[in-house]
């Protein structure tokens, strides 16, 4: 197989702002693998958080192009098991090859990921569509911009984190959720759920860092009044055990876990532990929410605005609107890049 990157600069309708950081443009690195004339493609994203920029994801790919170049293709799980030994400290590398085989493999089945995966497209869930922090004017105007959405999913982290809430559901009577970000104490989790179940919000994201002691963590899931979902404590699959008993459900994001290859079995882990699964996504392009979209039939929640978020888009694919999720006709996950676009955004 060949590969091909393509870095580029992702810009933002609006300013998003969560509890540790503030963007206008996200960096992406898209990757393309091309096999007997035809090619997949995967995204993953720069993340200062986690410690993965476009240039030590791209040296990592780099660093497997010769096996790349003569491995012997066939299904997308085969090569994640030949590459993890290879990329276990880079599973964004890892993610953006692993959604690019199983685009890949699609097209070369003439079928969809999902259908290659065992799924069967039946009462999908919606899309939430994210408020970032700001002024509570200006959430409440980023709200009207997108009244049609069923479910709308708050980032907090603030000094006014409850009035935030009651003041954008004097707006809409939509499902809210919120996500604190690992911004609250295990004393005001509890004190916000109380708060936040009586304004109509349905779980609270990650309220506790990751590291809290798991005393505090499991506090919080016997006394909060809202379920909690894990996401930045639930980066892979070791994780979902460890989620047992601390929270009520996991977010799986592609890029934190390697892929659509080990995201399935995280995903179908914590179903048979008896927690909710969602599926989440950084901002990213339709390249990255095609392949995510896949796993909508795994999935309770889904948060997969990610490209929504943005003023211009490099790529065309599924698409979310108004939460809803409209699938491409296309094999594989659906995704195809719009080379004038990508040309304008490269990085």
């Amino acid at each position: 197989m060949e590969v091909r990157l393509y870095r580029v600069g992702l810009p933002l309708a609006h300013e998003f702002r969560i509890a540790r950081a503030t963007t206008t443009v996200q960096r992406s690195l898209i990757v393309e693998l091309l096999h007997d004339g035809i090619h997949g493609l995967g995204e993953v994203t720069e993340n200062a958080f986690y410690g993965h920029s476009l240039d030590s994801m791209a040296e990592s790919i780099h660093s497997c192009e010769s096996i790349l170049k003569n491995y012997i293709f066939g299904d997308p799980e085969d090569l994640w098991d030949h590459l993890q030994p290879l990329l276990q400290n880079d599973p964004f590398a890892l993610a953006a090859i692993d959604l690019a085989a199983h685009d890949l493999y699609g097209k070369l089945q003439g079928q969809r990921t999902f259908d290659l995966l065992g799924l069967d497209w039946q009462n999908v869930p919606p899309s939430s569509y994210t408020i970032g922090i700001a002024g509570i004017s200006e959430m409440i105007a980023k709200l009207r911009e997108e009244p049609d959405w069923s479910i709308y999913k708050i980032k907090l982290g603030t000094s006014q984190d409850v009035e935030i809430v009651r003041q954008l559901r004097e707006h809409t009577s939509a499902v809210f959720r919120v996500d604190a970000n690992c911004g609250w104490t295990a004393d005001e989790t509890i004190s916000n759920s109380a708060q936040l179940q009586a304004l109509g919000v349905e779980f609270i994201e990650q309220p506790l860092r990751a590291e809290a002691p798991d005393r505090d963590h499991q506090r919080v899931f016997s006394e909060s009044s809202l379920p909690v979902i894990a996401d930045e404590s639930c980066l892979v699959e070791a994780d979902v055990r460890k989620c047992v008993g601390h929270f009520h459900g996991v977010n799986v994001k592609l890029c934190k876990c390697g892929g659509l290859t080990p995201a399935v079995r995280m995903l179908q882990q914590a179903r048979s532990s008896g927690m909710k699964t969602m599926v989440g996504c950084m901002v990213e392009s339709t390249v990255g929410i095609s392949a995510a979209a896949q796993l909508l039939p795994l999935l309770d929640y889904a948060d997969l605005d990610g490209a929504v978020l943005l003023a211009e888009d490099p790529a065309d694919g599924v698409a979310v609107i108004d939460g809803r999720i409209r699938l491409s006709e296309r094999f594989g996950n659906g995704a195809e890049l719009v080379p004038q676009i990508v040309e304008k955004l490269k990085v």
